[in-house]
């Protein structure tokens, strides 16, 4: 089942301990409106592109693999694509097979900082992650994911969506250099998560990476917020 909450303006939820997953009090008249921020998964919170080296190489011990040292470009198919015709559909078996997803170890310091971050006054989080197209089991395993390692009460922050430039946010922190989509000028500013395949990239500024969740990334938020006078 996919959640399409995607094609909605996203409203926290203020009730239960983690009141919307910005625990202070709900805006009143005159008070900042809440920093609104989608956290991508795969390559963000879990370690996508570790866990696939990992079962690739126990799968398939005989055939040729690319280091992390060595990745390049976000489709990890297409990059196997190029070292032989069949490593590209050996690749994508991997990550469509049943326990990919909710094997995936989290990110060093990813956890702490997003509950962190959910835990900032007028502030929202969301999980902000796309499914693979054949759905048997990622978007069950995106769920028990995140209830595994944030708890139940983070499930009302998912958003499942193919389509992130039609979610509204101030912020998007995502590994992929290149999100596109049915909304030329999405509301969020894209911040590029450094990933083992976008290492190398140059950004143009105006923007800007996050390096790792020991990065300042409070400063990155913080540069996002209005006094109250400027909210609308």
């Amino acid at each position: 089942m996919i959640l399409l909450s995607s094609f909605l303006h996203l409203r926290p939820r203020r009730c239960g301990p983690w009141a919307g997953l910005g625990r202070g009090p709900s805006p009143t008249a005159g008070s900042r409106r809440a920093l609104r921020v989608l956290v991508d998964m795969d390559g963000v919170l879990a370690d996508f592109e570790g866990g696939f080296l990992k079962k690739f190489r126990a799968k398939y011990p005989d055939k040729p693999y690319i280091t992390l040292e060595d990745r390049r470009g976000f489709w990890v198919s297409e990059q196997y694509g190029r070292l032989g015709p069949e490593l590209r559909e050996k690749a994508i078996s991997i990550w469509e097979s049943k326990n990919f997803f909710i094997e995936l170890d989290p990110l060093p310091g990813a956890v702490e900082a997003v509950k962190q971050m959910a835990n900032l006054a007028d502030t929202d989080v969301f999980i902000c992650t796309s499914p693979i197209k054949k759905y048997r089991y990622c978007p069950y395993e995106k769920y028990a994911w995140v209830e595994k390692h944030f708890g139940p009460e983070f499930l009302e922050q998912i958003v499942l969506t193919r389509d992130k430039t039609v979610v509204s946010a101030d912020l998007l922190i995502d590994d992929r250099p290149d999100i596109t989509g049915a909304e030329l000028n999405p509301t969020w500013e894209h911040v590029l998560f450094t990933a083992c395949h976008n290492k190398h990239l140059q950004l143009k500024p105006p923007s800007r990476r996050l390096q790792s969740w020991t990065d300042d990334w409070k400063a990155i938020l913080d540069s996002k917020r209005l006094p109250p006078s400027q909210d609308t």
